[in-house]
Order: C-alpha cells, then sequence, then structure tokens
C-alpha cells in the first residue's frame, strides 16, 4: 500500500466518524451502537498512522524500501501504551 492509498484511507475513516457523530447528534443511532462502531473506527485509524508512520521512518531514517512496512494487528497498535 502507497502513502497516498493509506492517506485516502485515513481520510475515509475520519469522515465516517465525523458522519457518525452527526448521527448520534441528531438521535439516528444508539449509543451502544455508536460506541462500538466508534472504537472500530478508531482503531482502524491507529492502524493506518502507525502503517504511514513506519513507512515514513524507513523511507527517512533508515532510507530503506517502505515497501517492507506491514500493518501490525489491532492488538500490537492499541497495547503501545499499555
Amino acid at each position: 500500500m502507497q502513502d497516498q492509498q493509506i492517506l485516502d484511507q485515513i481520510k475515509e475513516l475520519v469522515d465516517a466518524e465525523h458522519a457518525l457523530r452527526q448521527q448520534a447528534a441528531r438521535g439516528e443511532v444508539d449509543t451502544a451502537d455508536e460506541q462500538e462502531r466508534m472504537r472500530s473506527l478508531e482503531v482502524a485509524l491507529d492502524r493506518c498512522w502507525d502503517l504511514l508512520r513506519r513507512r515514513r521512518a524507513l523511507r527517512d531514517d533508515a532510507h530503506t524500501d517502505p515497501e517492507g512496512a506491514e500493518g501490525r494487528s489491532s492488538t500490537t497498535v492499541e497495547s503501545y501504551l499499555q
């Protein structure tokens, strides 16, 4: 996946997050459903940002081909601070 593809995916996820928040504000989704969908979007965004940062680090810091970077699992990405 190229950087631009990752950025496009991030934009789509952010747009979906905003749409979900607007639906919730209008009372169109229930709280439990909103929270579950929001969490899913947040994890997907975290994974995209992680992959983009690692690709940039390979290219900029290590002067290595960023194509070697692969997406990490949500468990790995979400447990950084734990």
